[in-house]
């Protein structure tokens, strides 16, 4: 079976990659969470971490536009008290990735043998080796991660997870801090803009 890399492209077109700074305290993911709960934001990935700044996490929010609009879930997520900054990644220069484990069966050398030849193609590595079964790693978009697991479910996968995608965009541009005055997203009331934070400002 091939993989059709023109439809997965279309695919991806449809979806946006939002990332968010959030104050690092307890309750915030679940406030996010809920705020996509109540409003039916179809999510197709939400990754969590820490940043630099112990007291800020970033989220990387992936959002099917064909059924849910980006700029709805942007404009939303700047409601959140919590909420520092929100940017939209989608069509700026960025680098996004994503990490999967995958956990194949094997039956013996020759398998190990081949299984490792593939990871090799995909540069992915092998994390763990046991008598019945192997734990490759791979990194990248998720075109990559989706051709990989084609290939090796003729092996028999038996176990995968994936992060979902994580993004930052290229050069010297950076989302706002804490101290900074983020670039909210707009929109306008006759002939003003309003900003997330209800105040306006004329064009």
């Amino acid at each position: 079976m091939l993989i059709d890399h023109a439809a997965a492209a279309r695919q991806n077109k449809q979806k946006h990659t939002l990332v968010a700074l959030v104050e690092n305290k307890p309750g915030v993911l679940n406030r996010v969470a809920s705020l996509f709960r109540r409003r039916n934001y179809n999510i197709d990935s939400l990754a969590v971490g820490t940043t630099d700044d112990p007291a800020i996490s970033r989220m990387t929010i992936v959002v099917d536009a064909s059924k849910t609009s980006a700029a709805l879930v942007e404009s939303n997520l700047y409601k959140l008290i919590n909420v520092i900054d929100v940017q939209d990644l989608t069509g700026v220069p960025a680098v996004a990735r994503e990490m999967a484990l995958i956990k194949v069966r094997t039956t013996d050398a020759q398998q190990r043998g081949e299984i490792k030849q593939i990871a090799d193609m995909y540069k992915s590595d092998v994390v763990d080796v046991s008598k019945d079964s192997l734990i490759l790693e791979v990194t990248g978009d998720e075109t990559k991660i989706d051709a990989m697991l084609h290939v090796l479910s003729d092996y028999g996968i038996m176990e995968v997870v994936r992060t979902g995608r994580i993004a930052m965009g290229r050069g010297a541009s950076r989302m706002a801090q804490p101290h900074e005055p983020a670039e909210a997203p707009v929109t306008a009331f006759g002939g003003s803009m309003a900003g997330a934070n209800g105040k306006s400002r004329h064009e």
